[in-house]
C-alpha cells in the first residue's frame, strides 16, 4: 500500500497540478495543438486528389459501360457477362461475338494501367481536378479567413483557454467526417468546418504564448518552438496519409488522427480548464487599427505571399507528377517530405538566429529563396528532381514564418496595448489568405496556362516583395506608447519588455518602485 502511495503522489496528474501555469506545458499545449491541425491539413494532399480521380474515373466508366449496353448484340446473355470478366477470353464468346475478336489486343493492352502505377491519361478529366481540388483545399482557409476577426477580440473578451478547447472539439469532429465522408460534397464540407477550428486554435495559441512570454527573445523561441509543432505535422501528414492510403485506406489515417486529438483534448480540458472566463486586463487595441498599420500589414503580407507559394504547390503538384511521372500514391505525399523536413529546420534555426540577424533581414532573404525556389519546380523531370526545389521552399517559408510571427507582437508592443489576440488573428488571416487564394486560384491557373506558369506567377510576386520588409528594420515607435514606456513609475505597460523572473505570474508581482 505504501509502494501505492508512492506511485500516486508522483503520478502524472499530480505533475500536472504543480505545473499546470507553467509557461512550458502551456507551450507543449499549443505545439500539439498545431501539430495536430496541421497533419490533419497536410494528410489529405496525397489522399483528396487520387480519391477524387478514383471516384469521378469510376463514375464515368460506368456511364460509358451503360452507354455501351444497347450496342451489344441481341444474342444470349453469355455476351454480357463476359464483357463485364477481364479475365476471360474474347475468344470464347458465340460466333455471334465472332467480329469482336481483333479487339482483343486493344482490350489487354489497356489492363497494365489498372495495376498499382498509377498512370491517368493526362485528358480533361485529369485536368478538371485541378479545379475541384483547388476549391476543396481551399474551402478551410477561406472559412477560416472569415472566422478569425470574429475569434482575435473574443478571446480579448473571454481569454484563450475557451476558443482553444472548442478548437479541438471542432477538428475532432471534423477529422471524424474525413474518415466517412465518400463524397464531394461532405468532403467540402469537413475541409470547411476544419477551418473553424483552426482559426480557433492558432489564434488563441498564438496569443497565449505572446502574453506569457513578454520578453522580445522569449517569445520569439517559444513561437518557434510552436511552429515547429506546425513544421512536424506538416511533415508527417503527407506521408502518413499517402502510406497509410496505399496500405490500409482512406479512413484508417483520419481515424488515427482523432484518437489522438482525444487525448490533447484531455490534457487541455485539465490544464486550461476552459470552464474559467479570464478577459484581458486592459482593452486592446481594435482589429480595424491593427489593419490600418503599415508596418503590420508589410509582416501579414510576408507570411501570406510566402505561404501562398507552398499553398499553390499542395493541390497542383500531385495532379502534375500524376500527368508527367506516373507515380505510384504514395509517391504523392513523400514528394512533399523536403519541404517539411526544411520547414521544421528552418523554424528551428531562425527562431534564434532571427533575432541576432535582425528578423526584417530574415524575412527578406526568405522570400528571395521561396521564390526562386519555386521557380526551379516545374524542372524536375522525376521525384528525385523535386528534392532540392522542395527543400529550398520548406527552408525559406520556415525563415519568414520564425521572423514575422514575434515581430507582430513586438509591433503591438511598441505601437499599441500589448494585447495580442487581435494581432494574432491578422496573422493568421494572412496566413489563411495564402491558403485560401493559392489553391482556389492556382488550380485555375495550372488548368488553363500550365503548371510552369503557375509556379513562374507566384515565384516572381514572393521575389518582387521582399524588398518591403526593409521597413521592418526600425520601425518607429507610437508616441504615446513611446512616453508610457520612458515613464520608470508605469509598470503596467513595460511588461512586454521586461527580462525579470520567467515564472507565469511575472508581471503581476512586478514592483514598480522596486530597483532595477
Amino acid at each position: 500500500m505504501g509502494l501505492f502511495d508512492a506511485l500516486r503522489d508522483f503520478s502524472l496528474l499530480t505533475w500536472l497540478r504543480e505545473e499546470r501555469q507553467s509557461r512550458r506545458l502551456i507551450l507543449l499545449i499549443v505545439f500539439i495543438a498545431l501539430l495536430l491541425d496541421n497533419m490533419l491539413l497536410t494528410v489529405v494532399v496525397p489522399i483528396i486528389p487520387s480519391y477524387l480521380y478514383s471516384v469521378d474515373d469510376e463514375a464515368a466508366q460506368s456511364v460509358r459501360n451503360h452507354s455501351m449496353s444497347p450496342l451489344s448484340p441481341s444474342g444470349t446473355f453469355q455476351s454480357i457477362v463476359s464483357l463485364y470478366d477481364n479475365t476471360t477470353r474474347l475468344t470464347d464468346f458465340s460466333p455471334q461475338m465472332s467480329t469482336a475478336s481483333p479487339m482483343t489486343p486493344k482490350h489487354t493492352s489497356v489492363t497494365p494501367p489498372q495495376d498499382k502505377s498509377d498512370c491517368p491519361k493526362a485528358d480533361d478529366q485529369l485536368l478538371n481536378e485541378n479545379v475541384k481540388v483547388g476549391l476543396l483545399f481551399a474551402s478551410k482557409a477561406t472559412v477560416q479567413l472569415i472566422t478569425n476577426p470574429f475569434i482575435g477580440p473574443l478571446t480579448n473578451r473571454i481569454g484563450y483557454q475557451i476558443p482553444m478547447f472548442a478548437g479541438f472539439c471542432i477538428m475532432f469532429v471534423s477529422t471524424i467526417m474525413f474518415a466517412f465522408s465518400s463524397s464531394y460534397t461532405l468532403l467540402f464540407l469537413a475541409r470547411s468546418l476544419q477551418g473553424v477550428g483552426s482559426s480557433c486554435s492558432s489564434v488563441a495559441g498564438m496569443g497565449m504564448l505572446a502574453s506569457v512570454y513578454s520578453d522580445d527573445e522569449e517569445r520569439g523561441n517559444a513561437i518557434g518552438i510552436a511552429l515547429g509543432g506546425l513544421a512536424m505535422g506538416v511533415l508527417v501528414g503527407p506521408p502518413f496519409g499517402s502510406i497509410m492510403y496505399e496500405f490500409v485506406g482512406k479512413t484508417a489515417p483520419f481515424l488515427i488522427l482523432a484518437v489522438l486529438a482525444v487525448l490533447d483534448g484531455a490534457l487541455q480540458l485539465f490544464v486550461l480548464q476552459p470552464s474559467k472566463v479570464e478577459p484581458e486586463t486592459q482593452k486592446g487595441t481594435s482589429l480595424i487599427t491593427l489593419m490600418k498599420d503599415p508596418y503590420i500589414l508589410i509582416a501579414a503580407g510576408s507570411i501570406c505571399f510566402a505561404n501562398m507559394a507552398i499553398a499553390m504547390l499542395e493541390p497542383a503538384l500531385p495532379i502534375w507528377m500524376m500527368e508527367t511521372m506516373c507515380p505510384r500514391k504514395w509517391q504523392l505525399g513523400v514528394a512533399f517530405v523536403p519541404a517539411s523536413i526544411s520547414y521544421l529546420i528552418g523554424t528551428n534555426i531562425f527562431a534564434v538566429l532571427a533575432h541576432k540577424m535582425g528578423r526584417w533581414l530574415c524575412s527578406l532573404i526568405g522570400m528571395v529563396l521561396v521564390g526562386v525556389s519555386i521557380l526551379c519546380v516545374p524542372l524536375a523531370k522525376d521525384i528525385y528532381g523535386l528534392i532540392v526545389p522542395n527543400f529550398g521552399v520548406g527552408f525559406a517559408i520556415g525563415m519568414v514564418d520564425s521572423s514575422m510571427m514575434p515581430i507582430m507582437g513586438y509591433l503591438v508592443d511598441l505601437r499599441h496595448v500589448s494585447v495580442y489576440g487581435s494581432v494574432y488573428a491578422i496573422a493568421d488571416v494572412a496566413f489563411c489568405m495564402g491558403f485560401a487564394f493559392g489553391p482556389s486560384a492556382g488550380g485555375a491557373i495550372a488548368r488553363s496556362i500550365g503548371f510552369p506558369w503557375l509556379m513562374t506567377i507566384i515565384g516572381v510576386v514572393d521575389i518582387l516583395f521582399a524588398p518591403l520588409c526593409f521597413f521592418l528594420r526600425n520601425p518607429p515607435a507610437n508616441e504615446e506608447k513611446m512616453a508610457i514606456l520612458m515613464d520608470s513609475n508605469c509598470s503596467m505597460k513595460t511588461r512586454s519588455y521586461s527580462t525579470q523572473g520567467s515564472s507565469y505570474q511575472m508581471d503581476d508581482d512586478f514592483d514598480p518602485e522596486s530597483p532595477e
